[in-house]
């Protein structure tokens, strides 16, 4: 498959953004150039970018896909209420094939939004893992491990561990040609005891591997480890040696000086979803302390029953209008750094180190950007457009792994788009009990 992208500007991990043009041969980046080279191909698409701007994918760091059949279900409640008495209730109900169907829902949302890759924390992971695999979409898919997960089984809760780990690693790693891999991952500090903590410590160090895990992201919670613990979940899972190999941070709202440190000496990413945080009233997370203080930072959606869309546009837009707000500078947190977060960032926090930037060499994950609207019109400066300006009717084109899976409003998921939409709404009223 040979696709030439000519007209164009590309926002380059070696140059910036540059006017010329690129090649993609079968899934990789096989040329970039500020010329258009006098060399004939045999193309299989040539695609005039009228201008318009290629950028990376977007990587949403951190999501719960399959949540879309609660989307505008349970909202305006307060969080612990919204949990306990609507989200988890209602998702004991789902079955394999429900979240199969839900993922598949989330991914027509990404795609056509130019987000690329998702990193997913859920259960019935197999059937997800299909669904992206399906898809032609890139996933990192990982359990939430909770202190209920290991109770009951023989042996001691590390082998219990151990056995539920190894089996994602077994039946979801490397499924779609590569494009889904299983990662490890705890729910939070508040749902797990200090032996299963300590048990995932274990694994995680044994292998060398990152942990995902939901973290400070109330005050609450941050409130109630203190009592419990004496100092703060950050410094409870370094302690507890969570993070000796890295991982990812979801939302770190509530945190110190003291937990920055530890976060960026332990190479976690904290992954922030502003859009989350602000409709659970959780807050706003210190991006621009965070990034001054050197912690690696990513965007998230968080699930689609608590934000309650899937629109990287919106996320970056409030990563950058929230510190400005908070910090009274309006330097903080400036178009570039965003667009960064959202796409390298995003890539660091989910282990995705072929596909973070557009260079030679590089997979084929790309976004096409129409500057061709009136919202991106006069074209001053086409990174504060994207950020400031653009949204997803914006998105013209995503390739992942050299495929178009999303074109001027069509899917190439395959999966016709109104058969995801019905099967969604019979799980929607399933499970509502209409």
């Amino acid at each position: 498959m040979l696709i030439r992208f000519y007209n164009v500007k590309i926002w380059t991990s070696e140059h910036g953004l540059i006017d010329g043009e690129l090649w993609v041969e079968n899934n990789r980046i096989r040329m970039v150039s500020q010329v258009s080279p006098l060399i004939l191909l045999p193309w299989d698409r040539e695609i005039d970018g009228r201008g318009g701007l290629l950028i990376p994918t977007f990587k949403n760091a951190h999501a719960h896909s399959p949540m879309t059949f609660l989307r505008s279900w349970a909202d305006d409640m307060p969080l612990q209420e919204w949990l306990t008495c609507q989200v988890f209730p209602n998702e004991a109900k789902l079955t394999a094939d429900d979240c199969y169907w839900l993922t598949k829902l989330a991914i027509a949302e990404y795609v056509c939004g130019g987000i690329g890759a998702c990193a997913d924390m859920y259960f019935h992971l197999p059937a997800i893992a299909a669904a992206s695999a399906e898809c032609g979409f890139r996933q990192t898919i990982m359990d939430g491990i909770v202190a209920s997960d290991l109770q009951a089984g023989d042996g001691a809760v590390y082998d219990r561990l151990e056995r539920r780990l190894q089996r994602g690693f077994d039946e979801i790693d490397g499924m779609g040609n590569g494009l889904v891999s299983y990662r490890i991952g705890l729910h939070a500090e508040y749902t797990n005891t200090e032996e299963t903590m300590r048990a995932m410590a274990r694994f995680a160090g044994e292998r060398h591997l990152p942990v995902g895990t939901h973290l400070s992201e109330t005050a609450r919670e941050v409130r109630e480890c203190r009592e419990r613990c004496g100092v703060s979940p950050v410094r409870l899972l370094c302690d507890l040696g969570m993070f000796e190999y890295g991982g990812a941070a979801y939302h770190c709202v509530h945190v110190d000086d003291e937990d920055m440190r530890l976060l960026r000496e332990h190479g976690v990413s904290v992954v922030s979803c502003p859009a989350s945080n602000l409709k659970l009233a959780g807050g706003i997370a210190p991006l621009q302390k965070m990034a001054d203080a050197g912690v690696r930072l990513a965007l998230g959606t968080d699930g689609p029953a608590s934000n309650n869309a899937l629109d990287f546009f919106r996320e970056m837009y409030l990563a950058s209008v929230l510190q400005k707000g908070v910090s009274g500078h309006a330097e903080a947190m400036p178009a570039e750094r965003v667009l960064d977060i959202a796409t390298r960032g995003g890539a660091a926090a989910m282990g995705l180190t072929d596909c973070d930037g557009i260079r030679v060499g590089a997979l084929a994950d790309l976004t096409l950007i129409d500057f061709g609207r009136p919202n991106m019109q006069p074209l001053n400066d086409p990174i504060k457009n994207l950020i400031y300006a653009g949204g997803k009717d914006n998105v013209r084109m995503t390739v992942i792994d050299g495929k178009i899976v999303y074109e001027d409003g069509q899917w190439s998921i395959g999966e016709d788009i109104e058969r995801i939409y019905e099967r969604c709404s019979d799980i929607a009223s399933r499970i509502r009990g209409v």
